[in-house]
């Protein structure tokens, strides 16, 4: 399961005058090529899947297979949602499109047991035959999936081989790990990226990766390498803007980053999300400055 492991870029999706730009998008993920990212992560809660109609969410899955194919980078295609046949349905599609793997968020809002966590992504995976990295982020989903949960899932599924490991602790990445060494655990915490790594995570989908995929990538390999000091070091020096790009609810504050670095045209929003204050912003373009974003 090679192509869920390294350096991965939870994707935003620009929108200009209403409608998802894809021209720039598509431009976004040849970037991160360049920079030598290994998977793309279109449309996962970065991406504003919550607010994108069925239509949209699945050109995006379109345009990011489409630019990745012929290149080393992968789609871990966004396919998470609160009903489990709509999550059904977006995975096939995504399988059905040629994306390598599907990312699914544990069901927000209805708060299932953790039978119906079971349930449910027993039900995604045995619909597909690619394979499926859970999501857990309960800071987010308001539901948080146990480690006895995910490690059901991991020995029942053949094809749950993975999970997005984002509740921020490192205890329960150490438990998966010490119960499950095959499992492949993947950083959703960017603060983190680092000791999840150096405790034996296989990488990390990374909201800075929009904005400097070449530091998140070079961090991510050289800690695949065994060169743990350098992989702290560029963790430490991310660390400023880490912490900036949090100021507001994701994806608000790495939008407006990658606008003020002119990486996309256009500033918008699906709302309920609304442009950043004028505090977040002094905040950002203060964290901004002692970076190199290239192009």
């Amino acid at each position: 399961m090679s192509m869920l492991v390294g350096a991965m870029t939870a994707l935003i999706t620009p929108v200009r005058d209403g409608k998802v730009d894809h021209e720039t998008y598509a431009r976004l993920i040849r970037r991160q090529i360049a920079h030598g990212i290994d998977v793309v992560v279109p449309v996962g809660t970065t991406g504003e899947s919550a607010t994108l109609s069925h239509e949209e969410h699945r050109a995006c899955i379109e345009t990011a297979v489409a630019v990745c194919k012929g290149t080393n980078t992968k789609v871990l295609a966004g396919a998470g949602s609160n009903s489990t046949a709509e999550a059904i349905s977006l995975a096939q599609f995504a399988q059905d499109a040629g994306a390598d793997a599907v990312l699914a968020v544990t069901p927000y809002y209805n708060k299932p047991s953790q039978e119906g966590l079971y349930q449910h992504y027993k039900a995604i995976a045995s619909a597909i035959s690619i394979p499926v990295m859970l999501y857990n982020v309960p800071g987010r989903t308001a539901v948080d999936m146990s480690a006895d949960t995910v490690i059901r899932l991991f020995d029942d599924v053949a094809n749950i081989v993975a999970i997005k490991e984002a509740t921020g602790s490192m205890e329960r990445t150490v438990e998966l790990l010490a119960r499950r060494p095959e499992l492949i655990v993947i950083c959703g915490d960017d603060a983190i990226n680092y000791p999840l790594m150096a405790n034996g995570a296989k990488g990390t989908i990374s909201v800075t990766g929009n904005l400097l995929p070449d530091q998140i990538s070079q961090l991510v390999h050289k800690a695949l390498t065994g060169d743990f000091a350098g992989a702290k070091a560029i963790n430490d020096a991310l660390f400023s803007i880490n912490k900036a790009l949090f100021c507001e609810s994701n994806p608000v504050p790495i939008k407006a980053a990658m606008h003020h670095a002119g990486l996309i045209p256009s500033l918008e929003y699906r709302l309920p999300l609304v442009l950043p204050s004028k505090e977040s912003f002094e905040t950002l373009t203060q964290a901004m400055q002692h970076y190199t974003i290239k192009e």
